[in-house]
């Protein structure tokens, strides 16, 4: 007996101490899009990847932002010839088209001549009339391009594709298997307000994401209109009421209907989607606030992989609310 208790006590201590050093916390932070981005993770062997992070950004950056004259997308939308398509540029692009599919078109990333006319884009605002839009309407169908291997088609010269409504998403689902691919089963990463939520705070539960109340205001104070419990969960959110400029009396909001060719007009302030992935949580999220709440809402109810919280301007300009059953039990009361 005099030999076992060394080993009970041995025992003991290991299962003690294994806890809390797997609650390691590592937390950091930086700009990426032209945005910030926010990591946390649990890690027993306190590794910092922000280095490794920070450079799987610059790639990201360097393949489907518009920002970057050298990337990818950038040289595919001036109409260079023969340019090889990397896997960030195919996976963001695959992901668009099957939510452009099953939108009904609802969320186009062709839509890239008429944000860049309306002075959403990179190039100057234009003076947008019927015959503007008229002009650039059949340029905005996904239709007309196509990925054969590792090389874009298009059907018509001109055509620009515009990835803001999933790449950032997608970026958070990136870094996400990053670190998942080092082990790590808690984290969670924020890249302008996309959310993945993996495994939870060791001890304390889920995870808890803000959905921000919408205001008009750059310099307010941000409050929160709701909190989530988020586990093994994307959360992305789309909204109208920073975004926008007026002329002429006119409110224009970037959000634009590639149907119509001008921005949306409806009623709705916000979407945040929630979804296995941010990507599709961000693509959604950018799909129904084209649709507007009455169509978004019958959409999403359809969709059992989706749940959604819509905040829309009601009478006397009141803030209304409408939540898919299954965001209502995420919601932290």
């Amino acid at each position: 007996m005099k030999k076992v208790l060394p080993i009970i006590i041995l025992v003991l201590i290991i299962f003690a101490c294994t806890p809390r050093q797997l609650h390691k916390k590592i937390s950091f932070s930086g700009m990426a899009q032209g945005t910030y981005y926010a990591v946390t993770y649990f890690d027993h062997l306190e590794r910092d990847f922000q280095p490794q992070i920070d450079s799987l950004l610059e790639a990201f950056d360097m393949s489907v932002s518009m920002w970057e004259p050298a990337s990818v997308i950038s040289r595919i939308n001036n109409g260079e010839e023969g340019v090889i398509c990397d896997s960030i540029f195919i996976n963001t692009y695959i992901l668009a088209r099957k939510v452009a599919v099953e939108s009904n078109g609802a969320f186009d990333y062709t839509i890239g001549p008429l944000v860049n006319a309306w002075g959403f884009g990179f190039e100057d605002r234009q003076k947008v009339d019927q015959a503007l839009v008229d002009s650039l309407l059949p340029l905005i169908d996904y239709h007309y391009v196509s990925l054969e291997e590792d090389r874009i088609i298009k059907e018509k010269d001109g055509i620009k594709f515009d990835f803001n409504a999933v790449a950032q998403g997608y970026s958070v689902d990136l870094v996400g298997d990053f670190l998942a691919s080092k082990g790590l089963e808690n984290y969670l990463i924020d890249i302008g307000g996309e959310v993945l939520a993996i495994g939870e705070k060791p001890g304390t539960g889920p995870w808890i994401v803000g959905i921000e109340k919408p205001t008009e205001d750059e310099l307010s104070e941000r409050r929160l209109e709701a909190s989530i419990k988020l586990k093994d969960r994307a959360m992305a959110t789309s909204g109208n009421y920073r975004k926008f400029y007026e002329e002429d009396g006119i409110r224009y909001s970037h959000t634009i209907d590639p149907e119509t060719g001008y921005p949306v007009t409806h009623t709705l302030l916000s979407v945040s989607v929630i979804a296995t992935d941010a990507g599709t949580a961000d693509a959604w999220a950018t799909a129904f606030m084209v649709m507007g709440l009455e169509k978004a809402k019958q959409f999403v109810e359809s969709k059992n992989e989706l749940e959604a919280f819509f905040i829309y301007s009601g009478e006397d300009s009141s803030l209304e609310i409408y939540a898919t059953d299954g965001m209502k039990e995420l919601l932290l009361k």
